[in-house]
């Protein structure tokens, strides 16, 4: 039974003051009431778990993290604190596997940072953990981090080698070489295994001081794979730049090997006067190059200073060009969605800055197993965005994806920013997708919708109300954050002042004319408030104006059934009767049909108006001729008239279906019922008997014929209780010579 609501939250309240005093016994004490009162409560079981955690009270804080986490599997902060507590007690093993447990948590929800976090966590506490390494060491590749990859893959290829499986461990050496074919540890770790050598992995953090020092005393000649990103990182022209300066190496190896003097002459004049920012020079001798010359490294150059320039109708022909050589491609795509963005090309920007962004994020050291949901994520975006407006595609690129590709951190921008839109596709669909890349804010709006979902999941719910609120002043139209904060309400027990915000949120859509949008978050209530009317009926509008039938159909059956549980039984019969209408407008199954029709006439039955409920089922049984229900529901109630005859014809009709179905235990149980209620009927005990001849029951089917031809007897049917002895006697009863003397004393 559901506790006090009012007691529940004084315990809770008094615990959360107690808890800020670090009091921790006494708020203990405070939130084990308010489990008392809400059994079922996983809010109250995870304070109750920290404040005995923080009382140093280990096993109890396991047991009631253990329970918080059954209320709430999908919430990883009940598992991470049960993590934390068995480390405490030293059940190092336990809590390594804990923490992998909330890794995969926080991995379904699509926070790829905290799942790495809790599996390096539980690689500190356990070696040898290989698919935790593995996992790791692509997460750190996907995220660009390729320093840190190596170190997981190298400690991949250590664990394989403990475990005696040398192939795999140099299959991770390879992988890690494949990031960088000069890093030294692996060189050594791959030689040391295929010579059949220990591996020892050097400490890292020395590792990286050695390499600084040598970096310095070169003058800055010495760089990881990793510096290099960073380097990257800082290029505020972001993949356009990237490709430039790339475009700069293919240029001077085609140099090397060219014999056109005055072509070389015009690059290199461009290529240094590129080097040095003076873009103008740069571009007249690119251009006079271009004259004599056709190379994608030259095109990219041109198309990129062109732009720059504000030359962008010119810039984007060579630029098409460029996309020819792969290494160039991102960049060169980028440029171009740039281009189509200042030349008032909406459509072909957006196309071509996806491109480039899909083009970034799949050679950023993804794992082969996320090319596929990552491609499958660009071809969803692009769905998405093929009927958005110009107007709203043009705001899209400019505050949005071309925000993403350039400027400071833009790599790391962009991963986050692909990041969130997954995540909002799994909680509010793509039409919440497109919802985010239009609405205004930028980065402080993901920021804040970041941390609103992170609050949710840590049940830090006046937390989440406060960012849901900031987020409502970055983007007062961005409607997603509405939602959040009526699953706030609900989740604080505000249950009508949830329902009324996400009232107020569907009709936003309707006069978005988002009706799909609008009818989900209506379809949401009512999984809240099945009982609420309005929210039915406003339902049943929208969808109506769909034309959405057989939905419309559901829930008006459901607004019957809602009349009825609030004793309404006449609006109840009234609106199941409107939904057997539309059913037959709309061409309902008869299953359908007879089910609706089933419900007018229970309802007929509870108000003791007979006549109707069989009319009703007669009805269902002309819908539906093999509805068991209706057809033993007739049976009963033309018995309780005392029309035995149309009783029987509607038994015989519901034996034949029985029989039909090979249900012989349900034709032997509804007669052994009927003929206990009315003995004397002859029909019941002539099929009762015949039945249990057929069944091989012939002491039965004896006892029955001898009750059958007593009331026979009792009612002058001579001839028929002559008949029913000569039954009798073919069955040979025991006592046969006494049915032989009846039947001669009867004249048979």
């Amino acid at each position: 039974m559901p506790g006090n609501r009012e007691a529940y939250e004084q315990a809770m309240n008094a615990g959360h003051s107690a808890a800020w005093d670090q009091n921790w016994k006494e708020a203990a004490n405070y939130y084990a009431r308010a489990v008392q009162e809400f059994s079922e409560d996983p809010e109250a079981h995870i304070h109750l778990g920290l404040a005995l955690l923080n009382s140093e009270r280990l096993e109890e804080a396991l047991r009631v993290y253990k329970r918080a986490h059954q209320l709430a599997p999908d919430d990883p902060i009940p598992l991470e604190k049960s993590a934390d507590v068995l480390e405490r007690m030293g059940r190092l093993k336990e809590a390594a596997q804990q923490y992998v447990n909330v890794a995969e948590v926080y991995l379904a929800q699509r926070d790829l940072s905290k799942a790495m976090g809790n599996w390096e966590r539980a690689t500190q506490l356990t070696p040898g953990l290989t698919a935790i390494h593995g996992k790791l060491a692509q997460a750190y590749e996907r995220i660009g981090d390729n320093k840190k990859a190596i170190r997981e893959y190298l400690k991949l290829a250590s664990a394989f080698q403990v475990a005696r499986q040398t192939d795999n461990a140099i299959r991770a050496v390879e992988r890690a070489l494949k990031l960088d074919k000069k890093n030294p540890q692996a060189l050594n770790t791959l030689r040391a295994l295929q010579s059949g050598g220990q591996v020892i992995l050097e400490d890292y953090d020395e590792a990286d001081s050695r390499a600084s020092a040598a970096q310095k005393a070169l003058g800055g000649s010495v760089r990881s794979d990793g510096d290099r990103k960073d380097e990257d990182d800082a290029d505020a022209l972001g993949p356009m730049g990237e490709a430039m300066n790339e475009a700069l190496g293919l240029l001077a190896s085609y140099i090397m090997e060219s014999s056109d003097m005055d072509t070389i002459g015009d690059v290199m004049q461009a290529m240094e006067a590129q080097r040095q920012g003076i873009n103008d020079q740069a571009l007249a001798a690119y251009q006079r190059a271009d004259a004599r010359m056709r190379h994608p490294a030259l095109k990219m150059n041109l198309g990129g200073l062109l732009l720059l320039n504000d030359h962008a109708d010119e810039a984007t022909k060579h630029l098409g060009e460029a996309i020819t050589a792969p290494e160039l491609q991102a960049g060169a795509l980028h440029a171009l969605g740039w281009a189509y963005h200042a030349a008032n090309k909406p459509k072909t920007a957006t196309k071509n800055l996806v491109r480039a962004m899909q083009e970034v994020d799949m050679a950023s050291g993804i794992a082969p197993d996320e090319a596929e949901d990552l491609s499958s994520f660009y071809t969803q975006l692009n769905k998405t965005l093929a009927d958005v407006s110009d107007d709203e595609l043009r705001k899209i690129n400019e505050d949005r994806f071309l925000k993403w590709l350039g400027g400071q951190g833009w790599r790391t921008r962009l991963v986050e920013a692909r990041r969130h839109m997954q995540e909002i596709s799994s909680r509010d669909g793509w039409q919440g997708v497109r919802d985010f890349l239009g609405a205004g804010g930028s980065d402080a709006l993901t920021e804040a919708v970041s941390n609103i979902d992170r609050y949710m999941r840590q049940a830090l719910l006046v937390l989440a109300m406060d960012e849901a609120h900031r987020a409502v002043q970055i983007s007062p139209t961005y409607l997603p954050v509405h939602v959040r904060m009526a699953e706030i309400m609900m989740r604080e027990g505000r249950v009508r002042q949830a329902i009324n915000k996400y009232n107020t949120v569907a009709k936003l859509y309707l006069v978005r004319g988002e009706k799909d949008r609008a009818a989900s978050i209506l379809g949401e209530v009512l999984e809240m408030a099945p009982l609420d009317v309005p929210v039915r009926q406003n339902l049943i509008e929208l969808l109506e104006e769909e034309q959405r039938w057989p939905d419309v159909l559901e829930q008006y059956i459901g607004l019957a059934n809602t009349y009825q549980q609030l004793g309404n039984f006449d609006q109840s019969r009234e609106t199941f009767v409107a939904a057997e209408r539309l059913g037959r407008r709309s061409g309902a199954a008869p299953e359908k049909l007879a089910q609706i029709k089933h419900h007018i006439a229970d309802i007929d039955q509870m108000k003791l108006d007979t006549r109707k409920a069989m009319k009703t089922y007669e009805e269902i049984t002309e819908i539906l001729p093999t509805d068991e229900r209706a057809q033993k529901a007739l049976v009963e109630l033309y018995y309780a008239q005392g029309n035995q005859l149309d009783a029987l014809k509607r038994l015989d009709v519901l034996l034949s279906i029985y029989a039909k179905n090979k249900q012989v235990n349900r034709i032997t149980q509804m007669l052994e019922d009927l003929v206990k209620r009315y003995p004397n009927d002859h029909g019941l005990r002539t099929r009762m008997s015949t039945i249990y001849q057929h069944l091989g029951r012939t002491k039965d089917a004896i006892a029955q014929l001898d009750a059958l031809g007593e009331l026979q007897l009792e009612a002058g049917a001579h001839d028929e209780a002559v008949k029913t002895i000569r039954r009798i006697i073919e069955l040979g009863p025991t006592n046969i010579e006494d049915y032989r003397r009846l039947l001669s004393q009867l004249g048979g």
